[in-house]
């Protein structure tokens, strides 16, 4: 039986210093106790086993550690300066039109008002018009049910980005 090996990127992941595993794990997600869950489950085999410590992170999440996460999170539309990821990742808004820009905007606020918190969704491959619908739709969630929501598209960010980290392709 033949194993397969450990791609490069994770490889080079696990074998990074701790200050430096802990800063690239901040980078995928702002939450403390999300940086520390995945650090203890390196050295990852594989890809998988890094997002299976991932996932089980992010389920282990309080509400305040959601919060944390969330707030390293800039709004729909308005990704902060040098901030490449969320840029890449919001690249659906980039090119709307000012309108919907505009809308966007109204909706953020909206929500955060609701809410308490931003607007979080996993906009990868989404254009400007889906995240609108996404967040009109959400705006009439219970706050548990939009907990859930936000649990689950936090953990659909985490995977891109870790994907990202060790050079694997994601769908």
């Amino acid at each position: 039986m033949t194993s397969t090996p450990t791609p490069p990127g994770l490889a080079r992941f696990n074998a990074l210093a701790e200050p430096a595993a802990l800063a690239v794990l901040r980078e995928v997600c702002a939450a403390d106790a999300w940086v520390r869950r995945v650090l203890a489950a390196r050295p990852c085999a594989t890809a998988d086993e890094l997002y299976a410590a991932s996932d089980a992170a992010t389920a282990g999440l309080t509400a305040a550690d959601l919060d944390e996460a969330m707030a390293a999170h800039p709004p729909i539309g308005r990704p902060r300066p040098g901030d490449r990821a969320s840029a890449r990742e919001q690249s659906g808004m980039a090119a709307a039109p000012d309108e919907l820009r505009a809308e966007m905007l109204e909706l953020n606020l909206a929500y955060q008002e609701r809410f308490g918190h931003v607007f979080l969704v996993c906009a990868t491959g989404r254009t400007g018009e889906q995240m609108r619908d996404a967040v009109r739709e959400r705006l009439g969630n219970a706050p548990e049910k939009e907990r859930g929501i936000v649990r689950t598209e936090l953990g659909k960010i985490n995977r891109i980005r870790l994907a990202r980290l060790v050079d694997v392709e994601e769908d």
